[in-house]
């Protein structure tokens, strides 16, 4: 049964945001009808682009949905430049959560005031995505940090969706004529591998100290240092550093950064993450990637 709401949901979030146009399978036509029926465009969503109507609707349907978008943003080969642009604000321009719960889940995870953990803590969010939101902060001794905090609730609905795919992966599988080359269930399985990791913390914080000691001796790359002691399965706390996302090409052209061998630099840390460590960095986004 939830799945099925889970479903209608879905098609009522996509029919308020216009998006029925996306899907050229005729045989759809009567449901999107219903659904427009039901679930008219909203009049605020009517005057904004296709790219903008596709990012709102994603990020209000949830952790899933946006993980989906982000992959879309990396493939320029595929998606109209108009809409690539506006799938970027997915990676870390999700609406936040409430700063009150964020306290609140800091302060249940160290099980005690957050001003006894932190010296300051700032409750606008610098940065948000689809799975946790990050704030900055100062330590008790003057260290300035940033603290990631899983969304609530966030397992959940994360299982929720996965059950939906599996349906959904079902109804491929009888019915794709290609099936058996898309492998639905495997895509659905390596999804909910990837964003079961992603919700634990702990486990992102060992592979970032893992790199950083791969990297210690490099003038190339420097990953920041993670605060161990005050790391919680839903909570990461990391030094916090400064510069330029990578595909700001604007302020790098200002700086006089030749990009060029900014390029080279990134194809030989890449190629030695992979060929020397057997251990690279598998979300390499600009904006997990920063200039100096």
């Amino acid at each position: 049964m939830s799945s099925i709401l889970r479903a209608l949901k879905i098609a009522r979030t996509a029919s308020s945001y216009g998006l029925e146009e996306w899907i050229p399978d005729p045989r759809l036509k009567p449901v999107l009808r219903i659904f427009k029926i039901i679930s008219p465009t909203d009049k605020q969503n009517k005057d904004l682009s296709r790219g903008a109507r596709l990012r709102l609707a994603l990020q209000q349907l949830g952790p899933l949905f946006v993980k989906f978008g982000q992959v879309l943003s990396t493939r320029r080969d595929l998606l109209p430049a108009d809409i690539a642009d506006e799938l970027v604000g997915l990676r870390d321009q999700v609406k936040p959560f409430d700063s009150v719960k964020a306290r609140q889940l800091i302060e249940q995870a160290f099980a005690k005031p957050i001003s006894e953990v932190f010296l300051r803590f700032d409750d606008v969010a610098l940065a948000s995505a689809s799975i946790a939101q990050v704030h900055a902060a100062q330590l008790i001794d003057g260290r300035e940090v940033v603290v990631k905090v899983l969304r609530p609730n966030i397992e959940k609905q994360i299982s929720e969706d996965i059950s939906l795919m599996r349906l959904l992966a079902q109804w491929v599988n009888r019915l794709h004529p290609h099936a058996d080359k898309i492998r639905p269930h495997d895509v659905v399985t390596e999804l909910e591998t990837t964003l079961i990791a992603e919700c634990d913390l702990q486990r992102e914080a060992a592979n970032a100290s893992l790199m950083r000691r791969l990297w210690q001796d490099s003038s190339e790359l420097r990953i920041p240092a993670v605060e161990w002691p005050m790391i919680r399965e839903n909570v990461l706390v990391m030094e916090r550093v400064y510069g330029i996302p990578a595909d700001a090409v604007t302020e790098l052209d200002r700086l006089g950064i030749d990009r060029k061998a900014l390029a080279a630099k990134a194809v030989r840390i890449l190629y030695r993450q992979v060929f020397r460590d057997n251990y690279f960095h598998a979300d390499a986004h600009a904006g997990n990637i920063w200039v100096d």
